[in-house]
């Protein structure tokens, strides 16, 4: 079985795939530190699954994941993260991921659900699994309301409502508790995901959206 392995920590990334290659049947060939790297790297990988994180520079894994899906359907992703709210969970699971893992999962769960996704099944660690079956369980009608702009995170997500309110990113970063930079970095990431050219566009489709209008 042939896996991608994308995570932007060179340690844990370093370890992890030295973990996985000493499992039999598990060969890793490539690498990658971020969602865009990872896109890339997938594309001349001729791989079988991809162990993702979520939280990452320049794209996270949750837009990758969709991407990588969207470009290779027979790929299976497992997102593997320290992420476990139930919103990137359920943003994972729309953008075609077929396992979710919280960090610290055992070499045994790891293994279980690479193997596991490659055969077609669907994988969640035990706590996960517990809501997402709540989530199924509970039917339509307590499903949660679908998101405004779901590929952006919930601090992207945040950042775009005040950027629609007329809000500088000084502005924002003020409000937020933010740096000016971490402001700068998710605007870029929401012009991307939008697939704006600018500001002024990025409002637009926000306002059409009921967002910045509070």
């Amino acid at each position: 079985m042939r896996v991608v392995l994308v995570d932007d920590h060179p340690v844990y990334r370093d370890g992890l795939s030295m973990l996985l290659e000493s499992m039999d049947g598990v060969d890793v060939v490539a690498t990658a530190a971020d969602g865009e790297e990872a896109i890339a790297v997938v594309d001349g990988a001729d791989a079988d699954v991809v162990v993702m994180d979520v939280q990452m520079p320049r794209l996270d894994g949750i837009a990758a994941t969709r991407e990588v899906v969207s470009r290779h359907p027979h790929l299976a992703v497992v997102v593997l993260t320290m992420s476990e709210d139930d919103e990137t969970v359920f943003a994972a699971m729309r953008a075609g991921a077929r396992g979710y893992l919280v960090k610290g999962a055992s070499q045994h769960e790891i293994l279980t659900a690479i193997r596991a996704v490659d055969r077609g099944e669907l994988v969640f660690g035990a706590a996960i699994a517990r809501r997402v079956a709540e989530f199924f369980a509970a039917g339509p009608a307590t499903a949660p309301a679908a998101e405004v702009f779901p590929q952006l995170t919930a601090r992207e997500r945040e950042i775009l409502d005040l950027l629609a309110a007329g809000r500088s990113n000084p502005q924002i970063a003020q409000a937020l508790f933010l740096s000016p930079k971490t402001v700068r970095n998710n605007v870029s990431n929401i012009f991307a995901k939008l697939q704006v050219a600018d500001r002024a566009e990025a409002i637009v489709r926000a306002r059409d959206a009921g967002l910045g209008r509070a």
